[in-house]
């Protein structure tokens, strides 16, 4: 999505500080509505920590002061922008580099994050490649998984109490892998493993950057360390044994090897890919799922559709265009959840948004959590409707978001699939239900989630 670069606040500070402290900063606010900083030194951090994350600070701010905000991090000025119009006026389409992609490897102390245009082309084009080549290959694959996970459920009393985000993460962590890095992978117990790895290197990016507790607390930096090197063994150990090989089943490592990328760019491309896209589809899947426990229309809607396109087959590729309902609650479950709050891109030259100048080095953030919940652009922002999305120039809006079209990461592109395929099995079979007196609260951190974990309950369909 828009630069996938959607943080917590200690993401958020710590990604924002690997960047700004590159860069001179001006201490001009060019006139833009906003709150001056409340501390010297940190700025508006203590109003952003009180009001629980960065997508709630925004939130707040936009309310009080309109579409173009400014606000301080440290001594540093920051730029919010609030509405689909004023994203549109700086919003380059064409642009290449993605700045989530660019922080992140910063955090992991890679190196190769910079380049030519042509090489962030390239790249970009790989990586776009090897989703669509990786699902395709390994589509039976992943309908297997759905079909497992549908068994499982399927053996539950209608009274039992399902943990989906802890379904939706092993699931989304199978799926990501086996896609990803082949059949390595094919062991439960190794998945288990680079799992807790993948928790161990995401709970921790970011976390302490700022304030240094990493460094502080020699055992959490051991545990991070060890495992981001367990991480990059497995990434390299695959590389190595696919280079010049061919396989029949193609990952989307295959499409990074077969392209003019060194192995350090080929490892860091494919750890950004296998951190981030077994969050987003993980939680992607959860929200999609919750959704459909409340609102008995839309799933029976999504029933009708499922058992009119599909029959008693089972989903195939050639299918997944024709599931156009299916598409729209998955575009609807982005946007009600908020699914990526917040984009940041640093100002390379001086801009002006309506009549505001931004200063050049300006980090200039995405509100896209107000955005995709202003009732200007949205009537009825807080109501899960995927109807919204029959209308032509509401899915515009959202492309030009980035969550749809070209402008598409891989990663949310990989994350639609693998939910379709997952409800096309699910829904076909099963009633959905939430817990009755469930109150499920969002965390709204690099990807949103739910507080706590979300529970279901299933029964089958006659």
């Amino acid at each position: 999505m828009l630069d996938f670069a959607i943080f917590a606040v200690t993401f958020l500070l710590a990604l924002v500080g690997a960047v700004l402290y590159l860069y001179s900063a001006s201490r001009q606010a060019a006139g833009i509505p906003g709150i001056a900083p409340t501390e010297e030194k940190d700025g508006n951090l203590p109003d952003i920590m009180n009001s629980g994350s960065l997508h709630e600070f925004l939130v707040n701010l936009h309310e009080r002061y309109g579409p173009v905000v400014s606000f301080w991090f440290g001594r540093r000025l920051v730029v919010s922008l609030g509405t689909v119009e004023v994203l549109k006026q700086h919003i380059n389409p064409n642009r290449t580099l993605d700045h989530f992609e660019t922080m992140l490897k910063s955090l992991l102390r890679y190196q190769s994050g910079g380049g030519s245009v042509s090489e962030h082309h390239l790249r970009k084009k790989l990586c776009g490649h090897g989703v669509t080549e990786a699902l395709q290959s390994n589509f039976v694959l992943l309908l297997k998984l759905s079909e497992e996970l549908l068994d499982k459920w399927l053996t539950y009393p209608e009274t039992q109490h399902v943990p989906l985000s802890q379904h939706m993460l092993g699931f989304a962590m199978k799926s990501v892998t086996h896609v990803v890095m082949g059949s390595t992978f094919e062991d439960d117990q190794e998945v288990v493993q680079f799992q807790k790895n993948h928790g161990s290197v995401w709970s921790e990016i970011g976390k302490g950057f700022l304030d240094g507790s990493l460094d502080k607390s020699t055992t959490r930096k051991k545990q991070y360390e060890d495992a981001l090197v367990q991480l990059e063994s497995i990434l390299k150990k695959i590389i190595k044994e696919r280079k010049g090989k061919s396989f029949s089943q193609h990952v989307f490592i295959d499409s990074l090897v077969q392209g003019n990328l060194n192995d350090q760019q080929i490892l860091e491309d494919s750890m950004i890919f296998s951190l981030a896209g077994c969050i987003i589809t993980a939680k992607l899947c959860t929200w999609a799922i919750y959704f459909l426990t409340t609102s008995k229309e839309v799933q029976k809607k999504l029933h009708e559709e499922i058992d009119q396109v599909l029959g008693k087959s089972p989903i195939m590729p050639a299918k997944i265009e024709q599931l156009r309902y299916c598409r729209q609650v998955l575009c609807e479950t982005v946007r009600t959840a908020k699914l990526t709050p917040v984009s940041a891109r640093l100002q390379d030259i001086e801009g002006k948004i309506d009549q505001f100048i931004i200063p050049r080095e300006t980090l200039v953030l995405y509100a896209l959590g107000v955005v995709l919940q202003d009732p200007n652009t949205w009537p009825s922002p807080h109501k899960f409707d995927p109807d919204r999305f029959d209308d032509d120039s509401v899915m515009k809006t959202f492309s030009s978001l980035g969550f749809s079209g070209a402008q598409e990461c891989p990663e949310l592109r990989f994350a639609y699939m693998v939910a379709t395929v997952l409800l096309s099995v699910l829904v076909k079979r099963l009633h959905l239900f939430p817990v009755e007196g469930q109150v499920v609260e969002t965390k709204y951190e690099l990807v949103t989630s739910t507080r706590e974990e979300a529970w279901i309950t299933v029964s089958k369909r006659h």
